[in-house]
């Protein structure tokens, strides 16, 4: 490109101003420069560096596997202590809230009309019995004498029933002294179970008595405590894959009380009902659980879990998870450091690292830093990476509906 400066027409005698030269001469050297900065080519864009993630291989744990239940302890062994027989309250032989074996006297019915009784058919008996020998005498007479001719037959029949006669009567009077020996004996009350026992409900005068139906007065409760129940209700659900895991009666339990944060209570699983309440759609469920400090005690709320598979399974950060519309999915690193997303099955979070249940190879490179800024298919650089979970007790204070904890390798 060139610029070519014609002579001016201008006489001589009106030059052009220095300065005016000077700028011409300024213009045009800059619309040189321009035209060459158009038609040297642009310099090339510089390719931005691949993003660098932190990948590392799913964990591999043994663990055992766990369905939550909620419920309430319950006594194994309830008995409501009633009187057999009727009378007034003389004596008392236990302390409210006591702890009492079985066969403790607890109270005591005044047994005085209850031993005249029983005197009575003593004597009934001894009764019974003279006339027995005195029957029994004279039907062996009379049997030597048959012999002789001495003795009728007719009369020796009527000997011989006269003998049975007495030989029942014999057995009725003992039978009415054993009744009496019985009453006698209810009179004294005690306990029929091993437990803690309530308060009373009954004091020392009070008459108590044996009503029709058997609605006789309460003197007391007895709970035993040692063991106790814990009994809850399960979904169709739940109860459905207990069983298909092979969770049977037997199955060991861990429970936690409302003030804990760590399952210290343990026990087995020691019944299933027979049927689904169709009402509910829940099956009840009842397991077993030591208490020899007798903390527990019925009625108390309890979080229950109950094993339902112990095997090794992979693990990766939860924060690791993404939802891809209705899934949940990973990113893994593949040949080439190229992303790709997988998709994967969840299972219960433990020491803050998720079980995937399906979807990931213990070989895989899951993406456990900078996935924030990279999408499938784009190629990164690695760091080596390490899964390390939290603390079991920490992931324990927020269980969800199924939770796990790590078992002993």
């Amino acid at each position: 490109m060139s610029i070519t400066l014609e002579r001016s027409n201008l006489k001589p005698s009106r030059r052009m101003p220095h300065w005016r030269r000077a700028t011409y001469a300024a213009a045009a050297l800059g619309a040189v420069g321009i035209g060459w900065a158009l038609l040297r080519p642009a310099p090339a864009t510089p390719t931005p560096p691949a993003p660098v993630v932190t990948v590392a291989s799913p964990l591999q744990r043994k663990v055992a596997q766990w369905d939550q239940y909620i419920g309430r302890f319950e006594a194994s062994q309830k008995v409501d202590v009633r009187p057999r027989v009727s009378g007034a309250v003389v004596a008392i032989h236990f302390k409210d809230g006591q702890t009492v074996a079985a066969g403790h006297p607890l109270f005591t019915i005044d047994p005085r009309p209850y031993a005249a009784a029983l005197a009575e058919a003593k004597a009934g008996v001894a009764t019974a019995a003279s006339a027995l020998s005195l029957a029994q005498s004279d039907f062996d007479r009379a049997a030597r004498l048959q012999g002789d001719d001495a003795v009728s037959a007719s009369e020796l029949d009527g000997l011989k029933s006269r003998l049975r006669a007495a030989q029942a009567a014999l057995i009725a009077a003992q039978a009415r002294e054993a009744a009496k020996a019985l009453n006698m004996d209810f009179t004294e009350v005690r306990a029929p179970i091993a437990g803690r026992i309530s308060d009373r409900r009954v004091d020392i005068g009070n008459l108590v008595s044996v009503a029709e139906g058997g609605n006789a007065t309460l003197l007391t409760t007895i709970n035993t405590l040692d063991p106790i129940y814990f009994a809850f209700d399960a979904s169709e659900a739940l109860y459905l894959k207990a069983r298909r895991e092979h969770a049977v009666d037997g199955a060991p339990v861990e429970i936690r009380l409302q003030d804990e944060s760590s399952y210290r209570w343990k026990g087995k699983l020691d019944f299933t009902d027979n049927g689904v309440d169709a009402r509910s759609d829940t099956i009840r469920g009842r397991a077993t659980i030591a208490n020899p400090q007798m903390l527990l005690t019925p009625g108390m709320f309890g979080d229950m879990r109950m094993a339902n598979g112990i095997g090794p399974a992979l693990l990766v950060p939860d924060t690791a998870v993404q939802t891809d519309q209705a899934d949940k999915a990973v990113l893994v690193v593949g040949a080439g450091n190229v992303v790709a997303l997988r998709t994967v099955r969840l299972g219960p979070v433990v020491d803050g690292l998720r079980i995937i249940s399906a979807g990931l190879k213990p070989t895989d490179r899951v993406v456990i830093g900078g996935a924030v800024s990279i999408a499938p298919g784009a190629k990164v650089e690695t760091v080596p990476g390490r899964i390390v979970g939290r603390n079991e007790t920490a992931a324990a204070l927020a269980p969800t509906a199924a939770s796990a904890s790590f078992t002993a390798n």
